[in-house]
């Protein structure tokens, strides 16, 4: 990649929601044309304008590209380090855009976390970004850098403790505060939509390991949790977690795209915490009856006209008030290679969705432009593709915490 180009960071569809809120957080942490020169891209002015007058100073560039016209794009592309992208779902609105940046070797960060379009930019790019080493990271948000650098994290200790990596880690989501992304909705409903009737595509979507390198389709992990269950080592009864269905995807692709520093017997799994006792159960039935709804209405239903209506859309969210306070805290039940445990927790300061999310995918954009990150390329996930130097910046940025519990 040139190291002659204009920008450090072009941010796609800085006059949407969650874009606007990655604007914001650059110009408050990194002010322009200091430390990070960077630009916000889309295709309306008018709209970028307005944006910009409220985050940002006049002296930000402004950059017009339309994802439906590709001399936009490359001239867009080409003049930026990393373009970070917020226009989803990506399965529709992305794939043009990781073309071009694989293309013109550009580094390219987004918020995806559609398995299909995953799949689909891993055996269409892998092999070219590695060519001209270039780095393509999905999943730069709430899924999946806490659980894909939280397992990282986890790792490096049980291998400073014992000499090797644990042999199993349960993520389970103690509490969270916050809403369900409006983008996170649409790329779920996209994602299902194009798998309902196609067998091949279910089939990638179910598997555990759809998101490894063709030759490792297959482990010891099976399905994602999908009813309640008790587990005895957190004392809690556990319900689906409906960002597993892509986390624990971009945990095993780590595990083998790093030629399994985990073991190839690693198992991993996900579910969030209702508590202990009679009321736990009920907590866990009742948000699984939920989340069954939410997954299971079919397409022009009643039902899922209803909970369309009651979920964000695309450019909504909370407001500035309930972003703050939002929050989430993660657990990771970890058996190391001895049998014996250890426990890890994860916290984010803000609401998952949109607060937490904005800042962990800007630091991401920072991290590939400016910082020494490993020598992996491809379509590959955070841990892999930014390591040591990413957790740093979520530590002392992002609001995030990484820490063993005694």
């Amino acid at each position: 990649m040139s190291t002659e180009r204009q920008y450090d960071i072009i941010v796609w569809g800085a006059s949407g929601f969650t874009g606007r809120l990655v604007c914001e957080y650059l110009d408050k942490q990194y002010g322009n044309q200091k430390s990070i020169s960077w630009a916000m891209a889309g295709r309306n002015e008018a709209k970028l304008k307005d944006v910009r007058s409220q985050v940002s100073t006049e002296h930000t560039p402004i950059i017009l590209a339309d994802s439906h016209d590709m001399a936009s794009l490359r001239k867009m592309v080409s003049q930026a380090k990393v373009v970070l992208t917020t226009v989803g779902p990506y399965g529709k609105y992305g794939a043009a855009l990781v073309d071009v940046c694989v293309e013109q070797g550009t580094h390219y960060c987004d918020l995806a976390g559609e398995v299909l379009f995953m799949r689909e930019t891993i055996d269409k790019h892998h092999q070219a970004a590695i060519h001209n080493k270039t780095k393509i990271v999905h999943t730069c948000g709430f899924d999946s850098i806490p659980s894909d650098m939280g397992v990282y994290f986890m790792q490096k200790e049980a291998m400073d403790r014992t000499g090797s990596p644990a042999t199993q880690i349960k993520m389970f989501v103690k509490v969270m505060k916050g809403e369900m992304s409006g983008g996170t909705y649409a790329s779920l409903n996209d994602t299902l939509s194009k798998a309902q009737d196609n067998k091949s595509l279910y089939k990638t979507l179910t598997n555990p390991y759809g998101l490894n390198p063709t030759e490792h389709l297959s482990g010891p992990d099976r399905k994602d949790l999908q009813g309640v269950k008790y587990d005895d080592e957190a004392k809690s009864w556990l319900f689906p977690f409906i960002m597993a269905s892509i986390n624990t995807r971009v945990v095993r692709r780590s595990n083998a795209l790093a030629g399994f520093p985990y073991g190839k017997d690693f198992r991993y799994e996900e579910a969030m915490m209702s508590g202990d006792g009679i009321s736990g159960r009920v907590k866990a039935l009742c948000n699984t009856a939920i989340l069954g709804t939410l997954m299971l209405s079919k397409p022009g239903s009643l039902m899922k006209k209803v909970v369309d209506k009651m979920l964000p859309k695309p450019g909504e969210g909370p407001n500035k008030e309930k972003r703050e306070s939002g929050f989430y805290n993660m657990r990771f039940y970890t058996t190391l290679s001895d049998g014996s445990k250890m426990l890890g927790k994860v916290t984010g300061d803000r609401d998952p969705g949109y607060g937490s999310t904005s800042k962990m995918l800007a630091e991401c954009g920072v991290c590939l432009a400016k910082d020494q990150t490993p020598d992996h390329f491809g379509v590959i996930t955070p841990s892999i593709a930014m390591g040591d130097a990413l957790m740093i910046r979520l530590r002392q940025n992002a609001g995030l915490t990484f820490s063993i519990e005694q």
